[in-house]
């Protein structure tokens, strides 16, 4: 699905742990430092994505113009991150049918495995200029 910008943008629940983790980890991960964030449950998000029949609950990665969901948009983060973690593109050999399964089941179960906030995540201030609010 087309998006209205080609900035790349990482939506994530923002009271997930396992999604707060991830975002960490982009963040530092993140070689051109152009990834810019945003929580699925903040006002940008729900405008932004309004369009989308059914607003995903874990990730959405929009890149190039091109709006990603499921396994598809954790494998679209992956050549903005540094080495080695490319070797994470491996994936790909998967068929997307495989991939969304096995992603659903994590992200079905994701709170109780990794816990829940009662609040969304807030970026230090050395991250925050990437936050869309």
């Amino acid at each position: 699905m087309k998006s209205n910008t080609n900035q790349p943008i990482l939506f994530f629940d923002g009271v997930c742990n396992l999604c707060n983790s991830s975002v960490q980890f982009v963040l530092k991960k993140d070689k051109t430092k152009t990834i810019k964030f945003a929580s699925l449950q903040s006002d940008y998000a729900r405008e932004y994505l309004g369009k989308l029949n059914n607003l995903p609950d874990s990730i959405v990665f929009v890149s190039e113009g091109e709006i990603y969901t499921e396994s598809t948009a954790a494998l679209k983060l992956i050549p903005f991150l540094s080495a080695p973690y490319k070797m994470l593109l491996i994936f790909w050999i998967f068929p997307k049918k495989f991939r969304d399964i096995i992603y659903r089941y994590i992200a079905r179960n994701r709170y109780k495995w990794f816990g829940k906030k009662d609040e969304c995540f807030l970026p230090s201030s050395e991250y925050k200029e990437r936050f869309l609010k």
